[in-house]
Formats: structure tokens, C-alpha cells, sequence
């Protein structure tokens, strides 16, 4: 059995879900579809999630409604789905502005994940009406549950066994991706990417022999295309480093959607949906993996900054990050890593996370508490990875990587190198950081 998952872009409108269509008959073992919600048809098209994140905010609008409803109509009438079975879909439209929530937070939520639920029940609906058994399979029916909060969804344990006793044959299991519910029945979403994360639920959960993820592009490149002209496709690649790529900027795979695989040590397979028979990239266990490549990838983000402070004997004061990481807590602030040298220390943040209004308090905390002789804020930081299993029995490449950049005269602000010697981290200037990912992929991913 293969667990497929397909994107907003392969689903946005009736000749890419024909094209889904086919793709799935194609081989017998595509039996589990998870998807998405609809995405842009072209350019300056605006995604079904977008129109219901709208419409969250104002219920009542009969424009917003009737948007929503053209979107999915669309796609049904490519497929001549007669009205009567299409108003199920109208309904839940509708219902959605009747039903009342504990909180906006909930309510944005469920109006969200609306997007892939009525995705998968129409699609269940062309599936049946075109002849190919189906069944929309809800997780609340699947037992998909989950913790944390109503935008942030964690799964839990009891969803795999729950999954396992979902009751099915030989029909097409039509799941929608991005939510689950939680323990008092509310729906809460997973993070961005978040269909990936259902998909790679359901591969773990039923034991598929692989997860196949269909997105617009043919493979994962080892640099981004927009920096590097034409960059080597990637043709496998190990859990760890894919993890360590789609963290720094790789947004082909959901960084936190691997978990579930590797914990059931399940192949993954990014494939492109406009170009089927491509082979893809393959991501597998270590123990599968044929290295080719000292360096497999190069990435890059410009979602971080840094808090960078420096005292002399920092080293020597017992409790001294303890007194930095307590205030953090206090304003809800997570830390990316935390590199550090006998008197100084830097503080990695994801800008996502917040406000100037949070870390002015924060930092004013830090200061008072700790008393740093420097204490600065540096807005101006873009984090590049440069990752590759092949790099871990490797001497000097960490120096190709900073003659590549200093031959080109980018400084580095920031070193980082775990342990395991797979993935190196830099922190460079914003406006650096293009320059230096063509740099490190033209000198040192040969």
C-alpha cells in the first residue's frame, strides 16, 4: 500500500485533480489520498485557505460564500458531478457561519481546515460518480487526535492505533490533510506544510511501503533555483538531512512531517504531479542511503535574527543562561540554537515568533538580569545549511566553505556544527546570503 499526499497546486482546479485522477489508477497501490485544500489556478489567484480565513473574520459575507462555493463548484461541474450531490458541499459552506466556538482561535481553526475537508469530500464524490469506490474518511473517523493549541496541533500516540482500525477494503481512502481533533472534539490544524504532516500520519499508522508527496516541482534541487541556475536535483537523501534542509529554507517538504515517517521508518517519495514519471527524490532511513555527494544541499532563510550579547567571565558564572532563558519563557519566546564562546553568547530566533514590542521587554529583562557588557539585537541575519551525510568523514570541508566565501569577500557572523558532522550552519548578512549560497554550491557541492 502507498500513501499518496497532493498539493494545492496539484488540486486547484478540474484538470490538475484529472490529472490526480490518473495518477492514482495508474498504480494499484495507490490506495490512501490525502489532500489539500484548493490552491492559485495562476499567479494572482487567491488559495480556497485564504478565502476562509475571510470569511472566519466575517461570517455573514455572502460574497465570501459565494466565492468559496465557486472554487469547489468549478472544479465539480469540469467533472459534470451533478447539483444534488454537490449540496453537501453548499451546506457545510453555509453551516460553517451558524456554528458558534469557544474562541477565535477555534474558530479561525475549523473555518482553516475547511479548506481540505471539503476538498476531500468532493473529491470522494467525483471519485464515486466516475466510477472508483471511495470513501471520505474525516479524522474524526480515522482517530486522528491531537494536543497543543487550536494552530499549532501535535499528534498523538493513540491516532496510529486508532488509524489501524479504520475500517476499509479495496475503495480509495479520500482523507484531508492539515487537522485532527482534539480531546474535547475541537479542530485544531497542524503548521504550515501541514498536509504533509496528515500524510505522513497515515503512512505510519497503516504501515505503507511508501509515502509518495506530489508537488509542482520534479525534485528537491540542492540549491534554490531562484539563486542557483539550474541546481543539481537530488536524487536521495536521509531523513536527517532532509530535516536539516526544510528547517533552514528547503519548502518542497515539511520539516516536521518527517517525524512520523522516520518513526516508522517509511521511504518518502516528492514527486511532481505535471511530470508523473519522473523518478523524484527519494528520502529513506540511513541505513538505505548510497551517498554520492559530500555536500547534498545548500539552503537558506531570512526568517531568523539573533540577540547577541558579550561579558567578560561569562563562562564562569554558574546559572547565567539559565537567567536568559527564564525570561524568554516569560514572554513565550522560543530559541533557535544557542552558539556560544568563553565571553560571548548568541541567541537565534525565529522572527515568525515575534513582536518588537516583546523583544524590547525581553531584551531590557536581559539586560537588568545579567548586566551583559554588549547586549545587541541583530535584525540583519540570514541563516544558510549546508548539509550532506557525505560531509561526516570528510577533513576540510568546513574550509572549502569559508574559502569559498572569502574569495568572494562575504563575512560570516556565526559558525555552528553539530556533533553528528552532517550540517553546517552560517550566519550571514541578508544581503550576503544569495551570494554566498551560489558561492558554496558552485565551489563545494562537486
Amino acid at each position: 500500500m502507498k500513501v499518496v499526499k497532493f498539493g494545492g497546486s496539484s488540486l486547484a482546479n478540474g484538470p490538475q485533480l484529472e490529472k490526480v485522477i490518473n495518477i492514482m489508477q495508474a498504480d494499484d497501490q495507490r490506495q490512501i489520498l490525502v489532500v489539500s485544500a484548493p490552491g492559485k489556478r495562476q499567479a494572482d489567484d487567491v488559495k480556497v485557505t485564504d478565502l476562509l480565513i475571510q470569511y472566519a473574520v466575517n461570517p455573514q459575507s455572502e460574497i465570501l460564500q459565494k466565492e468559496i462555493y465557486n472554487r469547489y463548484w468549478e472544479i465539480a461541474n469540469y467533472f459534470s458531478l451533478p447539483v444534488e450531490k454537490f449540496s453537501q458541499i453548499d451546506a457545510q459552506i453555509k453551516k460553517l457561519a451558524l456554528t458558534t466556538f469557544a474562541n477565535s482561535a477555534d474558530q479561525l481553526a475549523a473555518f482553516k481546515a475547511h479548506g481540505e475537508k471539503l476538498n476531500a469530500m468532493l473529491i470522494a464524490l467525483i471519485f464515486n460518480h466516475l466510477g472508483l469506490p471511495a470513501i471520505y474518511a474525516d479524522p474524526k473517523a480515522l482517530g486522528i487526535l491531537v494536543t497543543g493549541t487550536a494552530d499549532s496541533a501535535q499528534v498523538s500516540e493513540f491516532t496510529y492505533q486508532n488509524i489501524k482500525r479504520f475500517p476499509f477494503d479495496d475503495e480509495y481512502l479520500i482523507v484531508p490533510g492539515f487537522y485532527g481533533y482534539t480531546a474535547d472534539d475541537q479542530i485544531a490544524t497542524f503548521a504550515r506544510g501541514g498536509s504533509d504532516i496528515t500524510g505522513s500520519i497515515m503512512a505510519r499508522g497503516l504501515k505503507a511501503e511508501l509515502y509518495e508527496n506530489f508537488t509542482d516541482v520534479s525534485a528537491i534541487y540542492a540549491a534554490n533555483p531562484n539563486i542557483v541556475a539550474h541546481p543539481r536535483a537530488i536524487s536521495q537523501m536521509s531523513y536527517k538531512e532532509m530535516r536539516e534542509l526544510a528547517y533552514a529554507g528547503f519548502q518542497v517538504f515539511n520539516d516536521e512531517a518527517i517525524i512520523p515517517a522516520i518513526q516508522g521508518n517509511i521511504t518518502i517519495n516528492v514527486k511532481n504531479t505535471n511530470d508523473p514519471s519522473a523518478p523524484g527524490t527519494l528520502i529513506v532511513p540511513d541505513t538505505e542511503l548510497s551517498i554520492k555527494h559530500k555536500i547534498t544541499g545548500v539552503a537558506n532563510s531570512n526568517r531568523f535574527a539573533a540577540i547577541y550579547l558579550h561579558r567578560y567571565l561569562l563562562n564562569k558564572e554558574v546559572g547565567f543562561t539559565l537567567k536568559i532563558l527564564q525570561i524568554l519563557l516569560k514572554y513565550n519566546i522560543s530559541y533557535e540554537h544557542m552558539p556560544s564562546g568563553i565571553d560571548d553568547l548568541t541567541i537565534i530566533l525565529d522572527k515568525s515568533q515575534i513582536d518588537e514590542q516583546v523583544i524590547n521587554l525581553a531584551m531590557a529583562e536581559i539586560q537588568q538580569a545579567v548586566k551583559p557588557d554588549i547586549l545587541e539585537w541583530y535584525e540583519d541575519y540570514a541563516i544558510i545549511m549546508v548539509v550532506g551525510e557525505g560531509m561526516r568523514n570528510q577533513v576540510g570541508v568546513l574550509t572549502d566553505i569559508l574559502n569559498a566565501l572569502s574569495t568572494r569577500n562575504i563575512g560570516v557572523k556565526m559558525i555552528n556544527q553539530g556533533a553528528s558532522r552532517i550540517a553546517v550552519m552560517l550566519g550571514v548578512a541578508q544581503a550576503d546570503v544569495a551570494d554566498a549560497v551560489a558561492a558554496i554550491y558552485t565551489d563545494c557541492t562537486n
